[in-house]
């Protein structure tokens, strides 16, 4: 009998590093630098970057993580293999549904970025193709093949971080020390510095769709670690400095709607603006991209191991793609993203994504024990205190999280748990999503 296709491991070093960029370089660097400003003033600058080194412990256990598994899934099958199968189902199925939410978000921001150029996308029958059209597209790059997303992505990095780099570039030369301490906080008290330290972490959160494809990386053991340790530190740099130049070029930078637009457009001039929205819409779709690249490898990776029917495992014959695992979410996201009504799903993906850092962080000693240290695995030094600081910090913004969130994950989980008790269990793991780990 002729063995079923398996996924084709197409995705080069440089590419994953491009899919790592995009994972976080999103919209939300358009509208950082205001609304930190706006909550911290002028000591938003320090936050970024203390933000961004905490995110690196986290960042640090992902790296060790994905050093020692080749299989697609990611975070899923780390918790799996470190705490059983009913955590990792749970950290898989919350993040597929926080994917899901995050598709179907950003399709609808794409729009609204784009009604600034094309005022026809704001609403009726304009905005449902601006929502349709550029969903339905991803879609197909992903189906046809990982090789074809992978370009794709290193397009849109350029596409992203090109508009970014001229205002940085443009904007260092006319910083003004003066309008920097000029700015003030909006809301400088303990609320304030609450909302803060969200905004500014999850500023930096999609790293942990990076590694959810490593089954199509030629070298994930080594290409992983490396691409989310350069994202962090080039995402952290990119961001503190579109911060300094904002705060040092637009008086009353807390208070602007479209920041680096105002701030390009005072020292650029009008078609700066253009620019800069241009560069959102870019950043918008590219974030989209790389989810709708990740997110499908989770239900695959899910489906394959006996949790779902197995025809969201199968691969297509002639792409090497999870091919109806991604025309799966697309249908999903679709209808949210027209009707609006993802609302609770956007809340749920803040708790899924602090199950999945919480998850991982929590594995890595877990897996240190049971897996030794395979040859070329990445390994943290001191002992447990990265994984121990990282789990500490996904404790705290888990405190931080409103009641709304909590209620959505909550619901989500026992959703999650009801799927788990009536599961289908395979008679053992599939040899791609479920593969075991590198031994030593």
């Amino acid at each position: 009998m002729s063995q079923p296709p398996e996924l084709r491991r197409a995705v080069s070093r440089g590419q994953v590093v491009a899919l790592a960029l995009n994972d976080v370089v999103g919209s939300g660097i358009y509208l950082l630098p205001a609304a930190a400003a706006a909550l911290l003033g002028p000591m938003s600058l320090v936050a970024v970057v203390v933000a961004g080194l905490a995110v690196l412990l986290v960042v640090l256990c992902f790296a060790e993580a994905s050093s020692r598994f080749e299989g697609t899934g990611g975070a899923y099958l780390y918790a799996r293999e470190a705490f059983g199968d009913l955590v990792g189902f749970e950290v898989g199925w919350m993040t597929w549904l926080a994917r899901v939410a995050s598709v179907a978000a950003l399709s609808a921001g794409f729009a609204q970025a784009l009604s600034y150029l094309v005022p026809a996308a704001s609403a009726g029958a304009g905005r449902a193709l601006a929502i349709a059209v550029p969903l339905a597209g991803l879609i197909a790059i992903n189906v046809i093949g990982v090789r074809a997303a992978a370009r794709t992505a290193v397009v849109l990095v350029v596409g992203k971080l090109v508009p970014l780099g001229v205002f940085v570039a443009a904007g260092i030369f006319v910083f003004s020390p003066r309008i920097l301490t000029g700015q003030s906080a909006v809301r400088p008290d303990a609320a304030g510095l609450g909302e803060a330290a969200l905004l500014l972490l999850f500023a930096y959160a999609g790293f942990e769709n990076t590694p959810a494809p490593a089954g199509e990386f030629r070298r994930p053991r080594r290409d992983v670690p490396l691409a989310l340790l350069l994202q962090i530190g080039i995402v952290t740099l990119l961001y503190a400095s579109v911060q300094l130049v904002a705060l040092g070029t637009l008086p009353g930078l807390g208070v602007s709607a479209t920041p680096l637009a105002d701030a390009a457009e005072g020292f650029l001039g009008g078609w700066s603006g253009w620019l800069l929205t241009a560069g959102a819409a870019v950043s918008i779709l590219g974030t989209a991209s790389a989810t709708m690249l990740a997110g499908p490898r989770y239900l695959f990776a899910l489906a394959r191991d006996g949790y779902g029917p197995r025809w969201l495992a199968s691969v297509h014959p002639r792409f090497r793609t999870p091919a109806a695992a991604i025309l799966l979410l697309g249908a999903v996201a679709l209808p949210l993203a027209l009707s609006g009504s993802f609302a609770g799903l956007v809340a749920l993906s803040v708790i899924a994504r602090l199950a999945t850092y919480l998850g991982t962080a929590a594995a890595v000693p877990v897996l240190r024990r049971k897996l030794g240290d395979p040859p070329g695995t990445f390994r943290l030094p001191g002992g447990p205190a990265i994984p121990i600081a990282a789990v500490l910090i996904s404790l705290a913004l888990a405190a931080s999280a409103g009641k709304r969130n909590l209620i959505a994950a909550a619901v989500a989980l026992l959703v999650g748990l009801g799927i788990y008790a009536l599961r289908r269990k395979d008679r053992g793991p599939g040899p791609e999503a479920g593969a075991p780990p590198v031994q030593p």
